[in-house]
């Protein structure tokens, strides 16, 4: 499919998942608005080779002016988001009695409040254009919980429901929101807690591998790449039905 004259935000992109999204729907021909804290050249030599339009805006998504001066970009440089892809996201692991709230309050910032703003940015425009496509990369933990992850596992929660209701006040309209529900993937957030288990005693390998087989019966990790085809997929035509669907793509973690 193409994806010609499309414009895609994705938050969290200068590297990981939002990265590896942001590459296929390149190829597919959207233009991009990258979004991240990492140096973003490198993303944007990636993204560049595919020919398409691509620029960068380092807005820190736990502040509601800068999502907003995000936006505004997005319409200045491109004339408005037809696909927005909201990834970003933070993690800490600590149990509920010692989680520091600052920690709780930053993750639900991030992870859903930022979610509810740039759905609530990118609608208005999408309904205006008559077609519009909001892909909220949520994860397992959204549908199920862990042990020290509360702030996280809370914040995935939010974001699937935010997701049922987007979905249903745009039922009747070309403008889509899903929720993808990855397992592991190995970001800078997973290869932490790999480093964390090696660095207790132990060979790294073991420790990617245990890491695996407490959850994901695949034993391998996903790839941005899987998730990338994925929102190309509820881009087309063939996902416009598609509506407030939490799509698990978790090598059979959720199948146990």
């Amino acid at each position: 499919m193409t994806l010609d004259g499309k414009t895609a935000l994705i938050t969290g992109s200068t590297s990981g998942i939002g990265l590896g999204i942001a590459q296929v729907l390149a190829k597919a021909g959207a233009n991009i608005l990258l979004n991240g804290f990492g140096d973003p050249q490198p993303a944007l030599a990636e993204i560049a080779r595919h020919g398409v339009k691509v620029a960068h805006h380092p807005a820190d998504l736990s502040e509601v002016t800068q999502i907003e001066a995000l936006f505004a970009l997005a319409e200045r440089e491109f004339g408005g988001v037809d696909i927005l892809v909201n990834n970003a996201g933070i993690q800490h692991v600590a149990p509920v009695e010692a989680f520091p709230v600052q920690s709780w309050d930053k993750i639900i910032a991030l992870n859903l409040s930022a979610v509810f703003h740039g759905t609530r940015l990118a609608l208005p425009g999408m309904r205006e254009r008559g077609w519009g496509r909001i892909i909220n990369i949520a994860s397992v933990h959204g549908l199920v919980g862990s042990t020290g992850k509360a702030a996280y596992v809370a914040a995935k929660h939010g974001v699937i429901g935010l997701t049922k209701v987007v979905a249903l006040e745009t039922a009747t309209s070309n403008v889509t929101c899903n929720a993808i529900c990855p397992g592991w993937v190995l970001t800078p957030l997973v290869q932490k807690q790999i480093d964390d288990r090696a660095a207790a005693g132990g060979d790294p390998r073991q420790a990617q591998h245990d890491l695996l087989a407490e959850k994901q019966p695949s034993l391998a990790f996903v790839t941005p790449e899987h998730l990338g085809e994925l929102a190309l997929f509820l881009c087309s035509e063939a996902g416009s039905q598609v509506r407030g669907a939490a799509w698990n793509v978790d090598g059979g973690w959720l199948a146990q």
